[in-house]
């Protein structure tokens, strides 16, 4: 596949794919003999991750970290899922936080609902 496509498939520009690849967020990708990025499928799950992984808020450093590990091959397969952890537990604590905001929006929506009905806004 090439960065054309692969960016068109994930709605992501060349730049960020490009950038992922030169920090270490997705390994080195293979070239076709003219030069051209060529994504197999491996890569294309290595993007993947990448993309799900930066939008729930995981620092591009952990991403970078984990990469580095697998590439070091299966004696780092702990270190790895110790990094999967931590990024659950920022994402738990970020869903927490929505999840708070939700319920306050919840609530000030019902008490709105509640004034259209009566006519007599109250908060508390």
């Amino acid at each position: 596949m090439t960065i054309k496509e692969v960016c068109e498939k994930y709605d992501i520009t060349p730049d960020t794919l490009r950038y992922y690849e030169r920090v270490g967020v997705i390994p080195e990708v293979g070239r076709t003999a003219g030069g051209n990025r060529n994504y197999t499928d491996e890569d294309i799950s290595w993007v993947e991750n990448a993309i799900c992984m930066r939008s729930a808020g995981v620092p591009v450093e952990m991403l970078i970290e984990y990469v580095k590990l697998y590439r070091e091959g299966d004696s780092t397969i702990e270190a790895r899922k110790n990094l999967l952890i931590e990024a659950r537990v920022g994402i738990q604590e970020k869903l927490n936080q929505y999840q708070e905001t939700m319920d306050k929006l919840n609530y000030k929506i019902s008490r709105y609902e509640e004034a259209m009905k009566t006519g007599v806004l109250t908060w508390e």
